[in-house]
Order: structure tokens, then sequence, then C-alpha cells
């Protein structure tokens, strides 16, 4: 079995297209098809379902995906291991990162560049279920989520901080000159908050049950984006991760109010797949973490 096959075959899976396969793996389809067939009489199985058309995959095919997207990451990982004495780590960081943690990226991935300057840094927004997917792909070397709320599966998690929350207003709204404001009070504003897709909101949605209280937004989204787009636009007030009052809370016409009774706060920190070795880019987005998660903010110890 050559790895070039293999590739050819986990190129088909994902495209679940034999032309966009072909183009994506810059060969014809004949060159495709025979490389495909090739494979399934190395293994002695039928891996895709054929038609005119792609299909889809067989049990054994996926299964072979599977095995495929494993032992092609590995022998990437391999290479770059061994070359990384000689020319230090390159290629590429891929980082999902859940919304709520997207404000203390940056000082992440700040400090995994100037450990390592010729890797560059992909960082996608993901949900937390997406992340969970992605890392069991091999499409993500580590990701950013909640560690306790909803834990994902088959990873190591590594705590960089634990998020509160803030209430987030106008400033000529009438808790704006409140140093702390309860959460019975916050939930009975006009609210535009995250669609229940996002853990976030499924966090909040619990905080309000365990009150015996309701959520009503008006307005959703899976972007804190829109939300904040919308704190400015109307008469709508949020409730925000502490961590963006770091990055708006001097803006003059909005105010980010502590919320208490309860002070509710979620573990947040690195997941990466709970496997050995670990890859290169792994280690060293472990190594920068835990260099620079005492630093992290918008969370508390």
């Amino acid at each position: 079995m050559l790895l070039r096959h293999l590739s050819y075959f986990v190129a088909l899976a994902e495209a679940r297209h034999f032309a966009k396969a072909a183009q994506t793996c810059n060969i014809t389809q004949p060159a495709l098809s025979a490389a495909i067939r090739k494979l399934e009489e190395d293994l002695g199985v039928t891996l895709i379902l054929r038609g005119h058309r792609f299909l889809g995959l067989t049990p054994d095919g996926e299964k072979a995906l599977e095995w495929g997207r494993q032992i092609l990451s590995d022998y990437q990982n391999l290479r770059r291991d061994i070359g990384r004495a000689s020319s230090g780590l390159t290629g590429m960081l891929r980082l999902g990162v859940i919304p709520a943690a997207m404000p203390c990226v940056p000082l992440v991935s700040e400090k995994f560049g100037r450990l390592h300057p010729a890797v560059t840094i992909d960082i996608r927004s993901l949900t937390s279920r997406a992340i969970q997917k992605a890392l069991e792909a091999f499409e993500i070397d580590g990701g950013l989520t909640y560690l306790e709320n909803e834990p994902l599966e088959h990873v190591r998690g590594h705590l960089l901080y634990r998020e509160y929350y803030v209430f987030a207003c106008k400033a000529d709204h009438p808790f704006a000159g409140r140093g702390a404001l309860d959460w019975a009070d916050a939930l009975a504003e006009p609210l535009c908050l995250l669609n229940e897709a996002m853990q976030n909101r499924r966090i909040l949605n619990a905080v309000a049950a365990s009150l015996g209280l309701p959520v009503q937004s008006r307005i959703v989204s899976d972007s804190f984006l829109a939300v904040l787009a919308h704190l400015r636009a109307g008469p709508w007030c949020s409730v925000l991760p502490a961590s963006f009052a770091q990055l708006f809370g001097a803006e003059p016409d909005l105010r980010m109010i502590e919320l208490i009774n309860p002070v509710e706060t979620q573990a947040i920190g690195l997941v990466l797949l709970d496997r050995q070795p670990r890859s290169p880019m792994a280690a060293a987005l472990l190594q920068a973490v835990n260099v620079q998660s005492a630093a992290l903010p918008g969370g508390k110890a």
C-alpha cells in the first residue's frame, strides 16, 4: 500500500466527488480511480460505493477513512519531528477556538509565534462540538474550549483560566452606574444572546434554570460580533464572558457590569487528543500555553 493512494482515498472521501478530488490531488480522474482500486486490492475490501458518481463509503471504507486520516497525520508529524532539530518547527498550527475564548487567543498565539517564528497560525472559530469532530478527524492540532461543562471525549484538558460573566449595556442604561448586578435583574432586560447551538448560551440557560427564571432573547446569533453590534444599535443588552470587557469595556458608549448572585464561573482550557506520541505542533502548543496560562486575562483563578 502506498501512502499516496491512501491520501487520494481520503481526499475522495472528503470531497465526495471524483472530479473534485482529482483536482485537489492534482491528478487526472482516471488516475485517481486506478489508485483507489489498487488500494482496495491491497486491503482486500471494497471501500467506495460506485455508480455513475460517488455514492458514499462502505462500512469498511468508513473504517479505512478513520485509519487513513490517522496514518497520514502521523506520517506528516514524523517528518516534521525529524526535521525539527535542524530547521526548527515549520508548517501550520491549526487551532479551533470557541467564540467565548476568542479575546484570549492572541496571548497564546503571540507566545507560540515567538517560540516558533516559522509556523503559520490558523485560528478557526468553532463550537465545542465542532472542535471534538475536528480533533478526531485530525483537522486541527488543538482546541480552546470549556473543560467542565459538556466536556469533550478522548482528550486531555489543560486549564487556562476560569470564565465569569458580565452584563453589557449602553452607557445611558439605568443599570450603567452599578458596580455589580444580580442575574435575576439582568435576565429581565431585553437581551441579545448567542443561540442555543452555542455552549455559552446553554450555560446561561442552566444558570437561569437554577434560579427558576426564563431566558427570553428576541435576537439570537452564533456570533458575538452580531451581539455587540446590536448593543450599540438598539435597546438591547447582553450577558457576555468577562474577557470581552477587556476588549470593549473602555468604549465610552458601553458598560460591562459583573454578574453576581450567583457568581458563575466556567473552566476554559486547551484540549489535545489523548494519544502518544503527541504531534510536534500539539507539543509545542502545550509548551506555549503552559508558559502563558498564568497571564491570561478575562477570568478568575
